[in-house]
């Protein structure tokens, strides 16, 4: 028995599996239509995440948020498709999961979730566009597209998601579960038990 009783308490239940559960919850209570390709992407994106790594980038100072502009930037002065589409899609990852994550936060700079939504939901449609009618495109366009058209609604399911999360400290319990990953502390997998995380099996990436 999983123990899952409780709307936002993650139990015995991988990452993964929680942001399932989360995403289908906050999409059904705020009634929230999305094809299961565009609901798969939104668990892959926030389990994506949970690696710090994948968010922050070297910026000459270490490692941080770079700013959603010079991303775009990277874009438009792409050499090649692919450079464009991979940047296109980091900043529309990147606008949606800050957007939806951490919204409080942004309140209190001078950028605020309006621009977020405007550059993330901006990105997603032109990679849409930049896709449509290729082979790849195929499975993807319908998916960029409505992560495009619906960005606003996914913003605010992310939101429910983060929030369903943060009476447990969402960035040390995430935290926790990436360091890990890293080094099969089995101290470490006892606070995740203690916070209710089964760590999986063969997951760490620790040299035995």
């Amino acid at each position: 028995m999983t123990g899952r009783t409780q709307p936002g308490v993650i139990t015995d239940t991988t990452p993964t599996e929680f942001f399932q559960d989360s995403v289908a919850q906050a999409m059904g209570r705020q009634q929230v239509q999305a094809d299961d390709d565009t609901t798969h992407y939104l668990v892959s994106l926030l389990t994506h995440f949970i690696h710090a790594e994948n968010l922050y980038e070297e910026t000459g100072e270490g490692l941080g948020l770079r700013p959603l502009a010079f991303i775009y930037a990277d874009a438009v002065q792409s050499r090649n498709p692919a450079e464009r589409q991979a940047a296109l899609r980091r900043l529309g990852d990147i606008a949606l999961f800050i957007a939806g994550f951490f919204a409080d936060s942004l309140d209190r700079k001078a950028v605020d979730v309006d621009y977020y939504i405007a550059m993330g939901g901006g990105a997603y449609g032109h990679l849409a566009e930049d896709l449509d009618g290729t082979l790849r495109g195929r499975a993807l366009t319908p998916i960029y597209r409505e992560l495009a058209t619906k960005f606003t609604p996914f913003v605010d399911v992310l939101g429910e998601v983060s929030e369903s999360i943060q009476a447990r400290d969402q960035r040390t319990l995430l935290r926790l579960y990436e360091l890990w990953l890293r080094t099969g502390s089995p101290r470490l997998a006892r606070r995740l038990r203690e916070n209710g995380i089964e760590p999986a099996p063969g997951l760490n990436t620790r040299h035995h």
